[in-house]
């Protein structure tokens, strides 16, 4: 017989699937199971539906699944290391850093060519880029200070620069610059095509495999930095490597979707609660596989509507009321 733990994984590997399913079926154009799966062995009859299906619905299912877990893996990796559960992967900055980075590039249209400006991959570069300042000098700062609360604070800090930023830079824009900075914040996973999927697929991958190369280190770090330090684990090289990973996941998803707030917080306690347990051999394939559920619930939920809604919109009413339970249970 399977036990508990291997009987939940297979249960939400199934549900992970079915929702992937359900996510290219749903939309205002309903297109049937039995549509989809000729489409994907070459049989279709319709062409409309088969460009519907592969060029916007199918990278549309690919990023949520990406999304969800890496701001999910992320999102437990802040967790651990700062031994606070209202952790995000958002916490050192990285997503201030990326908005930064796109309002420079949204709002600058005073001195910068319109062709540039309106260019998908100028956004994405210049999220990128703003991430990594921000990584780069949170990752200095880790070598210089002695304990993980500094880390954090530090972090906070160079997040709210980072948006005192960019609210000075909206206050001298245009509104149809503000508006299409605004329009970013919201989030979409809609806007990654193929061509942007080539980037995203391995710095999720990348990211995701370093957070399993460091689980030991992780279950270590639960017991506090003294207690990790006396099995011999490196701090400053583990803190570094949690720190480079998740801004990788973290800065790359928020520079091709935009934030998508409170998925990294509430994932992780989701797991804990249904695994019972806080080893991170079984919390982080977990993550994985819940993240990317969930984000695929909301994409689901928002094409329900009339007009596609917000993916940051429906994430947050996901995770705000789990975070309340939190707060409350732990009093």
């Amino acid at each position: 017989m399977f036990s508990r733990t291997t009987l939940l994984f297979i249960i939400l590997s199934i549900l992970t699937f079915l929702l992937f399913l359900a996510d290219l079926a749903w939309g205002s154009i309903h297109i049937s199971f039995s549509e989809i799966i000729t489409v994907f062995v070459g049989n279709a009859t319709d062409s409309i539906n088969s460009e519907i299906l592969l060029n916007f619905r199918l990278p549309k299912a690919i990023t949520a699944i990406l999304a969800g877990a890496s701001l999910s893996v992320a999102g437990l990796m802040m967790q651990t290391l700062f031994r606070n559960p209202l952790a995000d992967p958002f916490i050192l900055g990285v997503s201030s850093g990326a908005s930064l980075g796109v309002a420079l590039i949204t709002m600058a249209s005073g001195f910068l060519p319109l062709v540039l400006v309106s260019s998908g991959w100028s956004m994405v570069l210049a999220a990128v880029i703003g991430a990594s300042v921000v990584l780069l000098l949170v990752v200095g700062v880790s070598f210089k200070v002695q304990n993980a609360v500094s880390l954090l604070i530090v972090g906070i800090m160079f997040g709210t620069i980072a948006g005192s930023i960019v609210s000075v830079i909206q206050n001298f824009s245009n509104p149809d610059a503000i508006k299409l900075f605004v329009m970013w914040t919201f989030g979409s996973l809609s806007a990654v095509t193929w061509n942007y999927m080539q980037v995203l697929l391995p710095v999720s991958f990348v990211g995701i495999g370093l957070a399993f190369f460091l689980q030991k280190r992780l279950d270590g770090l639960l017991l506090g930095e003294n207690y990790a330090r006396a099995l011999g684990i490196s701090i400053l090289q583990t803190r570094f490597l949690i720190v480079f990973a998740t801004g990788l996941l973290a800065g790359g998803i928020t520079a091709f979707t935009g934030p998508i707030a409170f998925v990294g917080v509430a994932i992780p306690h989701i797991a804990r609660g249904i695994f019972r347990t806080s080893g991170h051999k079984i919390l982080l394939p977990a993550s994985v596989l819940l993240g990317a559920s969930l984000l695929l619930v909301c994409d689901i939920i928002s094409q329900i509507p009339a007009y596609t809604l917000p993916i940051n919109t429906i994430s947050s009413l996901f995770g705000a009321p789990i975070i309340l339970w939190i707060i409350l249970k732990r009093k």
